[in-house]
């Protein structure tokens, strides 16, 4: 599961250790098959179990604040997500509906990790969906490409929606700062992200997806002001393109990639943004995290990107990506002329309301 990257802010504050805890249940329909115990910052298994008689039973590890583990249920997609804590959990589970529980016998911290699972299981489905609808495309189905990305800008709307009423409805919960990072982070703009942030009472907050995300907050806020640091990339030609070339204008430099759909579902909003403002003193430098240079031109001229675009053709290794701690794309950084960022992941009617108000 991969983790929110920060930058390098300090937050002081202490955990209660929690003692080892009981998982235990049944899950029909899943006989021989593997059932695996994970924690969210490993890649390799606590434990598994081969089910037989549809029953299982974990012990999941002593660990110093509550953190999230999950049960993945071989040749299913999607994990079972539960919080530690001191108290025993028990679950009534088939394979067909795994990994949302029929009962569930647990504290209010694994009630609600099971409340915002069965919430998206719905949008999960509808991921999976545009996922292989988009797989399916030929290169040059300009129409269907264009339809899946109206339904991609659905889709993270909808996301938007009943996160943020989940958040709403459990304050006090591991399972709406977990939603926070994972699933709306690069979803809402840095403003919003901190509003939400701040609706959450204590427990989210000092737990260590709390403190992720305020030192999320806050590198967001530290850069503000900053020079930005150069870099150089190759350009659709061959030829090295250097940030520090466009100092005198404002810049967007903007994080993106063929294969994202939210990237290109974002696309007609920047290049709207590029028509109405380019004769403003203003630009784009298209940073691509695309490993396959001929997919990367096509959409570039397919979503009519005018504008300069680099790339080294590392995928999520590029290094300007890496040099900028970009986790997740669609991403963006607008820099000023005297090269001092100025805002970060405008998207949306959000780029041109900040346009609008420098570029008056």
């Amino acid at each position: 599961m991969k983790q929110l990257v920060t930058g390098a802010f300090a937050v002081l504050f202490s955990f209660t250790a929690i003692a080892q805890q009981t998982v235990s249940g049944t899950l029909k329909g899943a006989d021989g098959k593997n059932l695996y115990l994970y924690s969210d910052d490993d890649n390799h298994p606590k434990d598994s179990v081969t089910l037989k008689g549809g029953k299982f039973s974990f012990t999941v590890p002593a660990t110093e604040g509550p953190k999230i583990f999950a049960l993945i249920l071989q040749d299913v997609q999607n994990p079972l997500l539960l919080v530690s804590g001191k108290e025993s959990l028990q679950y009534t589970l088939t394979a067909e509906e795994f990994p949302i529980a029929t009962s569930l016998k647990a504290n209010e911290e694994n009630k609600a990790m099971q409340a915002y699972q069965k919430t998206f299981l719905t949008l999960v489905k509808r991921a999976q969906g545009l996922n292989e609808e988009m797989a399916s495309l030929s290169d040059n189905d300009a129409a269907g490409k264009n339809a899946i990305r109206a339904k991609a800008a659905m889709f993270n709307d909808d996301v938007v929606t009943t996160g943020t009423d989940f958040i709403k409805g459990h304050p006090k919960q591991i399972a709406s700062i977990w939603i926070l990072v994972n699933e709306l982070r690069n979803r809402l703009e840095p403003d919003d992200f901190e509003k939400y942030y701040n609706m959450l009472d204590k427990q989210p907050k000092t737990s260590k997806y709390g403190v992720a995300a305020a030192k999320y907050i806050n590198s967001i806020k530290g850069d503000e002001g900053v020079v930005a640091m150069d870099f150089t990339q190759e350009d659709i030609n061959g030829k090295q393109v250097s940030l520090s070339s466009f100092r005198g204008k404002y810049v967007l430099v903007d994080f993106w990639a063929s294969w994202c759909g939210p990237c290109r579902a974002e696309n007609p909003n920047v290049v709207k943004a590029f028509e109405r403002f380019k004769g403003k003193n203003f630009t784009i430098l298209g940073v691509s995290l695309d490993q396959n240079k001929d997919r990367w031109l096509g959409a570039v001229k397919q979503d009519n990107l005018q504008w300069t675009q680099v790339s080294d053709l590392k995928g999520w290794g590029n290094e300007v990506a890496q040099l900028y701690r970009i986790s997740a794309i669609p991403a963006n950084l607008l820099i000023d002329p005297e090269g001092k960022i100025i805002a970060r992941n405008l998207r949306g009617s959000a780029l041109e309301a900040k346009l609008q108000q420098i570029l008056k």
